[in-house]
């Protein structure tokens, strides 16, 4: 069936490919020079100058029917109608007479909740990202009668002009929730593409009392599902890819009256100095034909990969469809969440290995999203600096963290579901001072979360932060779990601990209008 984008304005194009397969976007990309195979069948591409998304290109138009429910500021910038007109019919005639990749495919594994989604990219690699990426129907007919509910369209050599187009740079990331539009362009990340998805979700399922969540999940042989929350650098990546359990997700997810149900219908794995080891099943997909490797730096006459090259950037990533892991879900659903866990790397060694969060802890703590960046892993970091992302993931958050928090709670509630707060950061003192947290004992913490263990421990409440931290767990030493004893210096906890209390409170100032019942959930003054 010939297909006609007349209908949002791109006429004259060059050639329309609309559904191309991985193999076939395989030969259309090495036509193109666009990208080259390395050993083993992966596709090897540069992003160019922009390495990662651009959170502050990033806009939402305001227009009637979505604009009182917007959480407008740094993260939901405001951008007017006329403006994103005059983008778009530049952005029409730029595509004039250029070849054009189409993808139709699903955001949601939960027919009664997916959106169904038509990408249309200048370059056909990116066509190969929203196939790995998202959710493809397998059903001929079915996809032949496509009708799409949002449209992206996605031309990187396209540049804004800041002075006449109102945007604060070339690139552009500009949602339109009336139109069901999003146009990206001046950049060729393809992250953009996948996280401008999970915005628009994140402002559609919510209403319909879905929430929607920036988390991992996986489930036992038996049904029972668990969450991970957390930011970069924390671990959720690691944790959750266990052999002995079914990955549902590792990125996107939701959370419906039915169960858990993956966004996405691929993973999207940061891969720098990735470990064969610690990680073999994502390991082996750097290795794989039909992921996708960006920016990852690979010798051209033997075309082997090497991972632990950030000459380009340290955000190499590896997309590749879910079923490229063992034991991945074939539906991409699970159950009500028996646990929910929260990973954090506190890097000032105040924060408990595991602690047992109440509801109301577990809503305060998810508005927190806190973490800590150490040296090194951003320019100008040369001490550890506390990090708070609103709900784990505020880049992608359309309404107001609270409004987020509020149906997590009440999901974790109605379900009864355990919460904890797990700390893969540091021990007996801060960075620099005390020792990270073995590996080791933070799979066995999981591992008594997830078989029980832990739920029937006893527990002593943390002084600073008023969480239930466990007395024992099977192989971890009892120290361990109480931060303050395996400090030299006790006093000097107490300062640190005093110091991680205050950015807490600065942090929740600023929701603690909308959620006042929530401020006694948080840590203690000392």
């Amino acid at each position: 069936m010939s297909l006609d984008l007349t209908y949002l304005g791109l006429t004259r194009p060059g050639k329309l490919y609309h559904n191309l397969p991985t193999a076939r976007l395989y030969e259309e990309i090495i036509a193109r020079g666009e990208g080259a195979i390395a050993q083993g069948g992966p596709m090897v591409v540069e992003t160019g100058a922009y390495t990662g998304r651009s959170p502050n290109d990033k806009f939402i138009i305001r227009e009637p029917s979505s604009e009182a429910d917007i959480w407008w500021g740094s993260v939901n910038q405001p951008f007017e109608p006329e403006y994103f007109d005059a983008i778009l019919t530049r952005m029409q005639s730029h595509l004039q007479g250029r070849d054009l990749f189409v993808q139709d495919c699903y955001a949601g594994a939960d027919p009664r909740y997916r959106v169904c989604t038509r990408i249309i990219s200048q370059f056909s690699w990116h066509s190969l990202f929203a196939r790995n990426m998202f959710i493809q129907e397998p059903d001929p007919q079915l996809l032949a009668a496509f009708e799409p509910d949002w449209h992206l369209i996605f031309a990187p050599e396209f540049q804004a002009s800041p002075e006449r187009d109102h945007t604060r740079s070339e690139v552009f990331i500009l949602v339109h929730p009336d139109r069901k539009l999003i146009l990206i362009g001046g950049t060729h990340y393809a992250g953009e593409m996948k996280k401008s998805i999970f915005s628009i979700l994140n402002y559609i399922l919510p209403k319909q009392d879905v929430m929607s969540m920036h988390c991992s999940a996986n489930m036992s042989a038996a049904g029972e599902t668990a969450l991970f929350f957390g930011l970069s650098g924390t671990g959720k990546t690691t944790l959750s890819a266990s052999a002995d359990r079914i990955l549902i997700g590792d990125d996107e997810h939701g959370w419906s009256a039915s169960g858990i149900f993956n966004f996405e219908g691929g993973c999207y794995a940061k891969v720098i100095r990735l470990n064969a080891t610690a990680e073999p099943e994502i390991y082996a997909t750097t290795r794989s034909y039909g992921t996708l490797l960006e920016n990852v730096v690979f010798n051209p006459e033997t075309r082997q990969v090497d991972l632990d090259d950030d000459t380009l950037t340290e955000n190499t990533r590896a997309s590749y469809p879910i079923d490229s892991i063992p034991n991945a879900s074939g539906d991409g659903l699970g159950n009500h969440p028996a646990h929910l866990i929260m990973l954090t790397c506190d890097a000032f060694g105040v924060l408990p290995p595991v602690a047992r969060l109440t509801t109301e802890q577990a809503m305060y703590h998810f508005i927190s999203g806190y973490t800590a960046k150490v040296a090194g892993t951003e320019r100008g970091i040369k001490e550890p600096t506390a990090t708070f992302s609103p709900c784990f993931g505020s880049p992608f958050m359309m309404l107001h963290p609270t409004f987020y928090a509020r149906l997590l709670g009440e999901k974790i509630r109605r379900h009864n579901t355990c919460c904890w707060l797990v700390n893969t950061g540091w021990n007996g003192g801060p960075y620099g001072q005390g020792e990270r947290i073995s590996i080791a004992y933070t799979r066995a913490i999981i591992a008594a979360i997830l078989d029980g263990k832990l739920s029937s421990a006893t527990t002593r409440e943390d002084p600073v932060f008023g969480i239930a931290v466990p007395t024992e767990c099977p192989d971890v030493p009892a120290q361990v779990l109480q931060p303050r004893s395996t400090w030299k210096d006790p006093q000097a906890y107490d300062e640190k601990a005093r110091d991680l209390v205050q950015l807490f409170t600065e942090h929740f100032a600023k929701y603690e209008e909308f959620a006042a019942e929530l401020q006694t959930a948080g840590p203690r003054s000392k």
